[in-house]
C-alpha cells in the first residue's frame, strides 16, 4: 500500500543511530508451556497451601478505502524479559505478561482479564495462523477480511479499536497493520481484555493483543522442525534452534518458517515467510545485553467474500442458515441469501495481490543499579511495504442480476524507530512490599501513503463471471508523521501477604502532521494541517488471595482512541477530538486440587463517549455513546492424568446509544461483528501405550452477529468441530530424535457452511467460512 521512501526528518536519522548502539535484555527463555518472569523475581509459582503445598459502505471513503490502511505511533516496549520456568497451570495463569502489567505479574495477581495461549496450546489445538489462535480464546472472534488481515472483535469492539502489539510494540491501527501471521515463530499471544491505554497507549478502547516470538534459553542446544500438509493442498514448514552457545553467557534463538495455505475459493493463496533471531549475552550478574532481528512476507491471492443475492433470483440455490434479512444498495434486493452456487467462486480480478514485507530491529540491557533498582531500555526500528491490488467490492444488481465490481488499490511505506525505557524500584514502606515502574517512551513515524484516485469498475455474472484485469489505475498520495511521548507510573503495594493494590497513571503527547494532494500532485484544500491531542489514561484496582489459590480482582480502567475513523487518515473536517473509554470490571481466578483444575470468571461494564461512525463516503455520524456489558467464563480440569476437558463461554450485550442522524436513528442496535454468545469447549484422552495416542475433538459456537450498524442482515450463528488424533513414537525408533510426533487433523468435520465476518464498508458481499479440510502433520525436536 505504499511506496518505500526514505525519510528525511532528522529526527529519525538520529534515533536510527541510536538503535544501532542499543543491545537488549536478557530474556532467558521459556519453553513453549513455561511462563515468562522479569527481575527482580516476583511470585509466579503456583500457589501453595498456608500448611503444605500438594505437587503438583464500501466506499472509498471507509476507514480502510478513505484511509486505506494506516500506520500509527508506537509507545508501548517489546517483552523485555522473560520467565524462569514456572509450570503451566490449566489455564496457563502463570504466565507473565508484560502486555498487561510492566511490574512482572502472573496472571492471577493481575487485576484484569488477562489470558495467554501458549505455543504448546498453538500447537497442540492446531492453531495455523493469530486468527486461528483468536477464535480459541475466550469471547474473540476474528475473520481473517483480506482488507483487515487478523480483523478481531473483543467485548463489543472490533477494529482499531483493539491495539495490536509486536512484542509489546504497537505500530499503528489493527485495520490498518496487522497482517495474516503464521504462529511457528510464535511463543505466545497474549489477550488484555477491556480498555487499555495504560499499557499500550491511544486505541485500545477494547483492549490489546500481543503477539510474543519465540527467544532464547539458557541450557542444552534444543532443536524442533515441522511439518505439514492438508486436503487443500496447504503445507507448512518451521525449524527452530536454541540454547547456550560455547561462549559463555551468550545465548541464541533462532527460527524460520514458510507456509502456503490454499483457500477454498479458487484461485485463492497466502504464502508466508518468518525469519527470526535474537542474542542474549549476560556480561555479568548486573548487566545483560540483547539484540533481535526480523523479517516478515505475505503475499495473497484473495477472497473477498460471497455477493448477498436475492432470495427470490437464487431460488432452488439459496441457502438456509447463513444470513437473513433485507438488503437494499443501489437496488432493492428484498430478502436475501448465499447462493449456493458462489461458495467457491473469486470474484477478484486475475491480476490482484496483496503483498507486504516488514523488517524489526530491537535491542536493549537490563541492568541492576542497586539490589532494589534496575534500569531496562530497549530501542527499535521497524519498516514496512504493503500493497493491496484488487477488486474489493461485488454487489449484486437486481436491475440486471449481474455483480458490479470496483477496484482499489492502495500501498503503505511505513519507518518507525522509538524507544522504552523502565526503571523498576522494589522498597518497604512502612512495612508493606512495593514495587513501582516509572517508563518513558518516545517514539517517531513516518507514513507514506499512494492510493488510488479513481475506482475502475465492470459488472460480471453471479456464475462462472469473466474475472479480467484490474485496468487503468490513477494515483495520489497522503502522508502522516506521528510524534509520540508517553511517561507512565505502574505500581504494586502489598497491604497483606494475600491483598495488593495494583495501579497506574499514562500521560501521553501525541502529535501529527498531515498532507494529501490530489492525482496532478496539487495539496488538496486545508491541507497540510497539524494536531496534537495529551490523553491521560490510567487503571486501579486490587487482587485479594482469600485463601490459598483463590483469587478475587476488581479494577477501574480508562482508554482513549480517535473519535473519527483514525489517527493516520484524519482530515481538517473531521472531529478532531479523542473519545474515552473506562470499564468497571471484577472477577475470580481459582486454581485447585492440586494444580489439576482451573476456573475463571468476570464480569464489566464499559462504555465509550463521543464515537464518531462511518455513514458513507465522507459523512461521519455522532454515534453517541457505545456500552458493553458481559461475563465469561472458562474452566480446564484433568481429573485423571489421560483424561483433559476444558471450555469456555463469552456473553455480551454491546449496543450504541444517542446515535441519531438525519433520518434515522441507530441507538440500541449492536456494532458489527459482535455475537452476544462465544462459546469453545474441547475434550482429549491419552493412552499411555508403548506408542502413546491421544485423541481430541473441540467445538465453537458464535451467535448470530450483524454487518453494518443498520443491523438489517443477519449472519447466523454457527457451531463447528474439529477431531485430532495423533501418536508419539518412541525414540527407540529415530535414535537421532528425543520426541516425535504424527498428528491426523479434521476441520469443520461437519462440512458446515457459515458466514464468519461480515465488512460494514463492503455490506454486498459476506465472508464466509472454510469447508471440512484434513491435515496431516509432524513434529521432531532433538
Amino acid at each position: 500500500m505504499y511506496s518505500l521512501r526514505i525519510v528525511r526528518s532528522r529526527r529519525f536519522l538520529l534515533a536510527s543511530a541510536a538503535l544501532t548502539s542499543f543491545v537488549a535484555i536478557d530474556m532467558p527463555a521459556a519453553l513453549a508451556q513455561q511462563a515468562r518472569e522479569p527481575l527482580p523475581p516476583v511470585e509466579v509459582s503456583a500457589p501453595q497451601s498456608r500448611r503444605q503445598a500438594s505437587p503438583a459502505g464500501r466506499d472509498a471513503q471507509s476507514p480502510r478505502r478513505a484511509a486505506a490502511r494506516r500506520p500509527a505511533a508506537a509507545s508501548i516496549a517489546p517483552k523485555p524479559v522473560v520467565p524462569i520456568a514456572a509450570a503451566q497451570t490449566p489455564l496457563n495463569t502463570n504466565a507473565v505478561a508484560e502486555s498487561a502489567s510492566r511490574l512482572g505479574l502472573a496472571v492471577r495477581e493481575t487485576p484484569a482479564t488477562v489470558e495467554v495461549i501458549s505455543a504448546a496450546t498453538m500447537r497442540e489445538q492446531g492453531y495455523r495462523t493469530v486468527s486461528d489462535v483468536a477464535q480459541g480464546a475466550v469471547g474473540v472472534t476474528a475473520g481473517d477480511n483480506p482488507a483487515e488481515p487478523s480483523a478481531f472483535s473483543m467485548r463489543g469492539f472490533t477494529n482499531s479499536q483493539i491495539n495490536t502489539l509486536y512484542n509489546g510494540i504497537k505500530i499503528g491501527p489493527q485495520n490498518m497493520t496487522s497482517r495474516i501471521t503464521d504462529t511457528a515463530n510464535l511463543e505466545a499471544v497474549e489477550f488484555l481484555k477491556g480498555p487499555a491505554s495504560l499499557m499500550s497507549g491511544e486505541g485500545a478502547a477494547g483492549g490489546a493483543i500481543n503477539f510474543v516470538t519465540k527467544q532464547p534459553h539458557t541450557g542444552p542446544i534444543r532443536n524442533e522442525a515441522d511439518f505439514s500438509w492438508d486436503s487443500l493442498n496447504s503445507f507448512r514448514a518451521h525449524y527452530g534452534s536454541g540454547g547456550s552457545t560455547n561462549v559463555q553467557g551468550l545465548d541464541y534463538r533462532f527460527d524460520v518458517s514458510r507456509s502456503s495455505l490454499n483457500g477454498f475459493a479458487d484461485d485463492t493463496n497466502t504464502r508466508t515467510l518468518d525469519v527470526s533471531g535474537q542474542l542474549n549475552y549476560r556480561i555479568s550478574d548486573s548487566l545483560k545485553v540483547w539484540g533481535a532481528i526480523e523479517y516478515r512476507e505475505d503475499r495473497s491471492k484473495a477472497y473477498w467474500g460471497a455477493p448477498l443475492v436475492p432470495i427470490a433470483f437464487s431460488g432452488s440455490h439459496a441457502t438456509t442458515g447463513i444470513v437473513s434479512g433485507t438488503y437494499f444498495n443501489k437496488t432493492d434486493l428484498g430478502a436475501v441469501t448465499i447462493d449456493d452456487r458462489t461458495f467457491n467462486t473469486n470474484y477478484n480480478v486475475l491480476d490482484n495481490r496483496n503483498v507486504a514485507k516488514e523488517v524489526w530491529l530491537r535491542g536493549g540491557f537490563e541492568l541492576k543499579l542497586a539490589p532494589d533498582l534496575t534500569l531496562k531500555s530497549q530501542a527499535y526500528g521497524y519498516g514496512a511495504e504493503r500493497t493491496w491490488f484488487n477488486n474489493e467490492v461485488e454487489a449484486f444488481n437486481s436491475g440486471t442480476n449481474l455483480v458490479d465490481r470496483e477496484r482499489f488499490y492502495v500501498a503503505h511505506s511505513q519507518r518507525l524507530v522509538g524507544n522504552i525505557t523502565d526503571l523498576i524500584w522494589d522498597a518497604n514502606i512502612a512495612g508493606f512490599d512495593n514495587r513501582l515502574v516509572t517508563t518513558l517512551s518516545s517514539s517517531y513515524l513516518d507514513f507514506v501513503r499512494p492510493g488510488a484516485a479513481n475506482f475502475p469498475g465492470d459488472s460480471v455474472s453471479l456464475v462462472n463471471p469473466d474475472r479480467g484485469y484490474y485496468g487503468l489505475l490513477t494515483t495520489k498520495q497522503q502522508t502522516a508523521r506521528i510524534d509520540n511521548e508517553a511517561l507512565s507510573f505502574e505500581d504494586r503495594l502489598k497491604m497483606t501477604r494475600t491483598f495488593a493494590l495494583v495501579g497506574g497513571l499514562r500521560v501521553e503527547h501525541i502529535g501529527l502532521d498531515r498532507n494529501s494532494t490530489d492525482k496532478t500532485g496539487l495539496v488538496n484544500a486545508a491541507f497540510p494541517f497539524s494536531q496534537s491531542w495529551v490523553p491521560t489514561t490510567g487503571r486501579i484496582g486490587y487482587t485479594w488471595e482469600a485463601v490459598p489459590g483463590l483469587t478475587f480482582f476488581s479494577q477501574y480502567a480508562t482508554g482513549a482512541d480517535i473519535a473519527a475513523n483514525n489517527i493516520f487518515l484524519l482530515n481538517p473536517t473531521d472531529p478532531l477530538n479523542l473519545t474515552t473509554a473506562r470499564t468497571y470490571e471484577t472477577g475470580v481466578k481459582h486454581l485447585f486440587w492440586d494444580n489439576r483444575a482451573e476456573w475463571s470468571f468476570s464480569a464489566y461494564d464499559i462504555l465509550r463517549k463521543n464515537v464518531y461512525a462511518a455513514a458513507g463516503g465522507m459523512q461521519l455520524n455522532l454515534a453517541g455513546r457505545q456500552e458493553s456489558k458481559g461475563v465469561e467464563l472458562a474452566a480446564s480440569v484433568r481429573p485423571i492424568d489421560p483424561l483433559r476437558i476444558w471450555g469456555n463461554i463469552g456473553y455480551v450485550d454491546a449496543r450504541y446509544a444517542d446515535y441519531d442522524f438525519v433520518g434515522g436513528s441507530f441507538s440500541g442496535n449492536t456494532p458489527p461483528n459482535v455475537p452476544r454468545v462465544v462459546a469453545n469447549a474441547g475434550a482429549s484422552y491419552r493412552f499411555f501405550t508403548p506408542w502413546a495416542v491421544e485423541l481430541g475433538i473441540t467445538g465453537r459456537h458464535v451467535g448470530d452477529r450483524y454487518n453494518t450498524d443498520a443491523n438489517v442482515v443477519t449472519l447466523k450463528a454457527y457451531t463447528v468441530a474439529d477431531v485430532y488424533a495423533f501418536v508419539d513414537i518412541p525414540r527407540s525408533v529415530f535414535n537421532a530424535v528425543d520426541q516425535a510426533r504424527l498428528t491426523f487433523r479434521v476441520r469443520n468435520i461437519a462440512d458446515k457452511r457459515y458466514a464468519i465476518w461480515g465488512d460494514p464498508f463492503y455490506p454486498d458481499q459476506i465472508l464466509l467460512g472454510a469447508p471440512r479440510s484434513y491435515e496431516l502433520s509432524a513434529a521432531f525436536k532433538w
